[in-house]
């Protein structure tokens, strides 16, 4: 039951029309990071359970469905789209469940890690948030950087600092254990926001 979901999640994401070049191949984008979710979790929560798994797995699950530009291009627009993309991946990777057949329990407890629903109370949905702040990090950091040459060195401080707090004290030993790789270019700045936690 459990692999069948992962199945379901992979040739879901596969349909995934952007392209992203990693090691000389062409992935589908969400299937890239579904994997590097999955890999990121192997690395810091090797005891996860399968239902961890399922939800790491489909935590961008068909994210170019609900596109950035269907929402008001402000600050506002981008809080709704996060919350409302929390809703959906949550959503989409139920259905999945309920497809192989999971128990409404194990869809409930994996609907709540996906939809990060009371993140510092629910263990599931910070460990969700631990691997995607990590993956972000060692992934997207320096890619998102280039998007946004018109950053200045605070702003950079602050995303950084809004990242950090998201994580738990648990995911913070782990980077400064030097089990990520950090973005090198991003070295001085990362530790310039580290410092003034």
């Amino acid at each position: 039951m459990f692999s069948q979901v992962i199945e379901l999640i992979d040739q879901a994401n596969s349909q995934d029309p952007n392209q992203e070049e990693f090691a000389g191949k062409s992935w589908p984008k969400e299937l890239l990071y579904s994997k590097r979710m999955t890999e990121m979790l192997e690395r810091f929560a090797p005891e996860a359970d399968p239902l961890m798994q399922i939800a790491v797995r489909g935590q961008h699950i068909k994210r170019w469905c609900s596109p950035r530009s269907d929402f008001p291009m402000n600050k506002q627009g981008y809080h709704q789209w996060r919350s409302a993309l929390y809703l959906f991946h949550a959503n989409a990777v139920v259905e999945l469940m309920q497809q192989a057949g999971c128990s409404e329990a194990d869809q409930q407890r994996v609907y709540a890690a996906v939809a990060k629903q009371q993140i510092k109370k629910n263990p599931d949905s910070q460990l969700v948030e631990n691997i995607a702040s990590l993956v972000f990090i060692e992934h997207y950091m320096l890619a998102f950087a280039a998007t946004k040459p018109d950053y200045d060195e605070q702003k950079w401080i602050g995303i950084l600092q809004r990242t950090w707090k998201k994580m738990s004290p648990e995911a913070h030993e782990f980077v400064l254990a030097g089990n990520i790789t950090l973005p090198a270019p991003l070295v001085p700045l990362i530790e310039k926001a580290l410092a003034g936690e």
